[in-house]
């Protein structure tokens, strides 16, 4: 893989700028935006970056850092969903104390903000408490956004629960957008000022990156990335004004910075901050060590977004403006389809074997395709053509003869053998068969590769993909004219 980011220097510089902005305060709570776990954004735009580098960032403040956790109660009652994973935020939550505690990260606790009595909510908050996690509830704050009095007093932030914490660094995260991390962290400072403790409060927000150019294609890669909830990247024109000096921020933190300064002043009874730049501690641009590296890779992964959107849209998640605000963005960077190799290799493919195919781009360059048989999916066919292309095995050679496949078929609905089930008959011939095991030995090497299908990807050949943790595209096509896909 060729580097564009220096993670190295990212973890020394980025737990240091921590460190310091702690200096000002006996406590800071910061409010971490973005991923804290697996931000496979940053590491598709930001090459070198790696899934856990906020995890190990942390890890070097460990001795200094508790965790809150935050979770909209409106969002367990709707059953919202952690696109990357397919998993709703509620169970996102346990999953984020598991991969948390291996890094001998403390828990603090989980608070549930926005509580109005939601059924599942309630469920959610016996679950936790029945395994020993400790567990808030925070109801909306009265008199927010516009009565300040209102809100900086024991009928507001007050009302809430005080979360006692003991260590210098509050880190208060969550499993998405919308989840109530601001309103715990003022929460927390009015009653840490009610009781004469100098806390203070800070953001730690990925991207835009706030020293890079309004039109770089890394914060036009995060405005792709948001076009569902339409954020954009823009200049913070309070920072502007203050300091004469360019940065970049984005819409909601800029609209709301007004509102925050007031709230603040309310508790300080001075300003703190005269930006939303004031307010960051992220040091993501200082670290990019290749500028043309990250460039193309932040314009891949627009098309990339592109490309889901489009998939949305036509499963119903979407409106079509959502694609159309993406495609806008792609015409601003003069970008397009063509930029994305796979995709041509793909459909060129499928018209040669008039079936459904997937195009697999590998580290190297060198593409690989698979089509769909009687016996394997497109994605089974090109995985296995991958792996024994990585391991020099001959085309000819068959890893699982049909001897092997039929009869596991006929155990199947389905008419084809899904990724997942050839991956696990590999295994198990694999016991006996030092070239299939020399060939499964080679899965590891399509992490990071591109993928594209000519249909749409929705069975277990799709969870089988993310596993991989290759950068999977589709065609907005059904597999068939089935409405029903099991």
């Amino acid at each position: 893989m060729v580097v564009g980011f220096d993670n190295k220097k990212y973890l020394k510089i980025q737990s240091e700028k921590i460190k310091k902005r702690i200096g000002n305060f006996e406590k800071l709570y910061l409010e971490f935006g973005g991923k804290l776990l697996d931000d496979y954004h940053a590491v598709r735009v930001l090459p070198g970056f790696r899934y856990d580098s906020k995890l190990q960032m942390l890890k070097e403040l460990k001795n200094i850092t508790e965790i809150i956790i935050c979770i909209n109660a409106d969002a367990i009652e709707k059953n919202k969903t952690r696109a990357d994973h397919g998993i709703t935020y509620d169970i996102e939550v346990l999953r984020m104390i598991d991969e948390i505690r291996k890094y001998d990260l403390e828990i603090n606790s989980v608070v549930i903000t926005l509580y109005n009595g939601q059924t599942l909510a309630n469920r959610f908050i016996k679950q936790l408490e029945r395994q020993n996690i400790l567990t808030y509830i925070h109801t909306p704050t009265k008199g927010y956004p516009t009565d300040v009095e209102t809100i900086v007093s024991d009928k507001g932030y007050g009302s809430n629960p005080y979360i006692k914490t003991t260590k210098p660094l509050v880190v208060v995260t969550a499993p998405g957008p919308v989840s109530g991390k601001l309103a715990t962290c003022l929460s927390q400072l009015y009653h840490e000022h009610k009781r004469g403790i100098k806390a203070g409060y800070a953001k730690f927000e990925t991207f835009p990156v706030w020293n890079l150019p309004l039109k770089h294609p890394i914060n036009v890669a995060y405005e792709a990335s948001t076009a569902d909830s339409k954020d954009i990247a823009a200049i913070d024109s309070f920072h502007l004004e203050k300091y004469n000096s360019i940065s970049i921020n984005y819409n909601r933190d800029i609209e709301v910075f007004p509102i925050l300064k007031n709230i603040l002043y309310k508790i300080y009874n001075k300003h703190i901050y005269n930006s939303p730049t004031d307010m960051s501690v992220n040091t993501i641009g200082e670290c990019i060590i290749d500028d043309d590296v990250c460039k193309k890779a932040a314009k891949e992964e627009i098309i990339r977004r592109y490309y889901h959107s489009l998939v949305d849209y036509k499963l119903g998640f979407f409106d079509e403006d959502v694609p159309k605000r993406i495609k806008l963005l792609m015409n601003e960077l003069d970008i397009d389809e063509s930029n994305r190799k796979v995709i041509k290799a793909a459909l060129k493919n499928k018209d040669k074997k008039q079936t459904h195919s997937i195009a697999i781009e590998l580290k190297d360059g060198t593409i690989i395709t698979g089509k769909q048989t009687d016996l394997l999916s497109a994605p089974s066919s090109a995985v296995i053509n991958a792996i024994k292309h990585l391991a020099n095995i001959p085309d000819k050679s068959e890893l699982l003869p049909p001897t092997i496949l039929k009869p596991i078929l006929e155990l199947k609905e389905n008419n084809c053998l899904l990724l997942q089930e050839v991956l696990i008959a590999l295994s198990i011939t694999a016991v006996t068969n030092d070239t299939i095991k020399k060939a499964l030995n080679e899965l590891k090497q399509l992490e990071g590769c591109e993928v594209h299908a000519t249909y749409i990807i929705q069975n277990g050949d799709s969870k089988v993909f993310k596993n991989l943790k290759v950068n999977l595209t589709c065609e907005p096509n059904f597999q068939s004219d089935t409405l029903y896909i099991s």
